[in-house]
């Protein structure tokens, strides 16, 4: 079909790769990749996006935190996309592809056989299957050959998302949080493709770019980083210097505060219900393992109760000797996980082993 099509040409299908640089919202912060194609003669110029879901499908909530959320492509106007994007204070890099007439044609193929109902709807994965993903692979169709070599980048997903990340570290705490070891294994530079911004980047370097022309907007979205009194780590460092305050205050009293525990123990708890739920519930990408479940998980809710049941006194001293028991043995064999650490994490770590430490110190002076 395709070479019946390239033999009867009217004109030449223009196609450019459109990179919009990362936007306000917190699913804008990676940018966004949308394909260009136009024709004089078919009266055509939209960008195919692959980046489209709809709030109105059944059971959407439930279906997204399962990691069964379907993205869908669609055609939009070049000059809405343009106006829309440049609108939010985003810069487009648009990026002419120099195809001969024949590879421009099956690219049109393929781009609008991809609009038909029954091909349009896609299971999304943040690092496996996007919006940058799906048009590099059909360009690459399209050409015959791969424009990205598959060979070590020395980074890892995790890299990629933390140089994009860097003045949103709340995102990236939970990023760190919810996403385990898979993020962390060395990655081809091809694989890294999965982000706009360094599809974009890596694109340029080939012959495939014929021209690149860059499109401003009137006022350019101002991206200011997170003061640090209120980035992830001074804020679990002030946690820890309270909970270093209230357990030196315990051990000298040696009579436990249940609040204090209550209050972390609950937030830990709740931390390890969402991270249980990711491991063995969800299907979302790198997901499990998540070797951070062995800190945070559902029993840190028992710490957070049963000071408060008079008759669970025993069984609470077994958890807190078997709460440090196994964080000590943790942290120990952690550098054989592979799996990264934010900083911010060690000081919530070094203060749940100090209400463990102080319930065993004055459960044994007691």
């Amino acid at each position: 079909m395709v070479i019946a099509a390239a033999a009867g040409l009217r004109s030449e299908v223009v196609a450019s790769l459109l990179t919009a640089s990362p936007g306000a919202e917190i699913y804008e912060l990676d940018g966004h990749t949308g394909l260009r194609i136009s024709d004089t003669d078919r009266g055509l110029d939209v960008v195919m996006n692959w980046g489209v879901f709809d709030f109105d499908t059944p059971n959407f909530v439930w279906r997204y935190v399962k990691g069964h959320t379907d993205y869908m492509c669609v055609a939009t106007d070049t000059r809405h996309f343009m106006k829309l994007y440049l609108a939010g204070g985003r810069t487009i890099t648009e990026q002419r592809l120099s195809l001969s007439p024949a590879q421009g044609e099956a690219l049109y193929e393929m781009a609008f056989t991809n609009l038909l109902p029954q091909n349009r709807v896609y299971r999304y994965s943040y690092i496996y299957d996007n919006c940058a993903t799906r048009p590099l692979e059909m360009i690459e169709r399209a050409v015959g050959r791969q424009l990205i070599a598959s060979e070590e980048s020395g980074m890892t997903f995790r890299d990629e998302m933390t140089v994009n990340h860097r003045l949103h570290p709340w995102y990236q705490f939970g990023i760190d949080l919810a996403l385990g070891s898979e993020l962390d294994r060395p990655v081809t530079a091809r694989q890294l493709a999965f982000s706009p911004l360094q599809l974009c980047r890596m694109l340029s370097a080939d012959s495939i770019v014929g021209a690149t022309e860059v499109h401003q907007p009137q006022t350019a979205l101002a991206h200011r980083p997170t003061p640090w009194p209120l980035r992830p780590l001074a804020v679990t460092l002030a946690v820890m210097l309270l909970t270093a305050v209230a357990t030196a205050r315990d051990m000298r009293r040696r009579n436990v505060s249940r609040w204090v525990d209550s209050v972390e123990f609950t937030f830990f708890g709740i931390a390890g219900c969402v991270i249980a739920f990711l491991v063995f519930v969800s299907s979302h990408s790198a997901t499990s393992p998540n070797w951070l479940l062995v800190w945070l998980n559902p029993l840190c809710l028992l710490a957070a109760i049963l000071p408060w049941i008079k008759s669970a006194k025993k069984w609470l001293n077994c958890y807190h000797f078997a709460n440090f028991a196994v964080l000590i043995v943790w942290l120990l064999l952690w550098p054989l996980t592979n799996q990264h650490m934010n900083d911010a994490f060690w000081p919530l770590i070094v203060s749940d082993l100090m209400r463990s430490g102080v319930n065993i110190y004055i459960c044994r002076k007691n």
